[in-house]
């Protein structure tokens, strides 16, 4: 049998799929046995905290929650309508376009109008998941703003919990279907860019998703106001100094019971 370059794409490309797929498997496992090793859980952890946090204020003290929300929003948002133009830009360019500038020499793999039409959908399938989860995201971080707002009420904490912990989910889910993306677009320049870019974006995502740091349990500060104790030691000082006026012949210790009093203090 004579060896033909669109071979290629039949082993390289699914080979590539398989990579990508197999890891995502695999942290997947880590998110749901391990999660304080994986970023994902690690900042889910966080998240939570953060959440438990929120609630315990008065509802008219919560705006810098609302603005943290909002911006998360706001990032979903924008990459939701980024993946929306670029999924339209690639249908109307592959519609339109009967003579590809891509199908020709310089790519070693399959070059026929059927699969270059294979390669623009699945790029288009990615953008367009990539669409859906993101606003699926902006869906869930707008329930948890009304939940975190809401005044006088006594809704558990896991409600508002849940509903960050799920956009952020969605949020995760659209990033990786633009790391698919990506993979796609490399198939346009042939299987080979595309097998070695899902080798490098294994390696690069394992990396960024490994987590060294332990589950920090978010405890209360111990003293949240320093000027708050400045205050009170200053205060306790002049009241010191009040009674010795109030008590005549005591001018020689004063200062010990300064000293005793900062001791105390201590």
């Amino acid at each position: 049998m004579v060896w033909r370059k669109e071979y290629l794409d039949v082993a390289l490309v699914p080979s590539g799929l398989l990579i990508m797929v197999c890891y995502h498997l695999y942290l997947l496992y880590r998110c749901l046995k391990f999660p304080e090793k994986t970023v994902i859980g690690y900042e889910n952890h966080c998240r939570k905290a953060w959440v438990e946090k929120m609630v315990q204020i008065e509802a008219t003290d919560r705006g810098f929650a609302l603005g943290v929300i909002n911006g998360t929003i706001s990032a979903s948002t924008f990459l939701a309508s980024t993946s929306l133009a670029l999924s339209s830009l690639i249908g109307a360019w592959n519609g339109s376009s009967s003579n590809n500038i891509f199908t020709n020499i310089l790519i070693y793999g399959d070059t026929s109008s059927s699969i270059v039409t294979i390669k623009y959908i699945s790029l288009n399938i990615c953008f367009l998941l990539a669409f859906v989860c993101f606003l699926q995201c902006v869906r869930c971080f707008v329930h948890a703003n009304f939940l975190i707002s809401m005044p006088n009420t006594d809704i558990p904490v896991t409600y508002a919990q849940k509903a960050v912990i799920r956009g952020s989910i969605f949020w995760s889910i659209g990033l990786r279907a633009i790391y698919f993306a990506t993979t796609s677009l490399m198939w346009i320049f042939g299987p080979i860019p595309m097998l070695a870019a899902s080798v490098i974006m294994v390696i690069v995502l394992h990396i960024l998703d490994s987590n060294s740091n332990p589950l920090h349990p978010f405890e209360p500060a111990k003293n949240p106001n320093p000027f708050k104790r400045i205050g009170e030691e200053v205060t306790t000082v002049a009241r010191v100094l009040e009674l010795h006026e109030m008590v005549p012949g005591n001018g020689s210790n004063t200062p010990d019971m300064i000293s005793n009093n900062n001791h105390l203090q201590e």
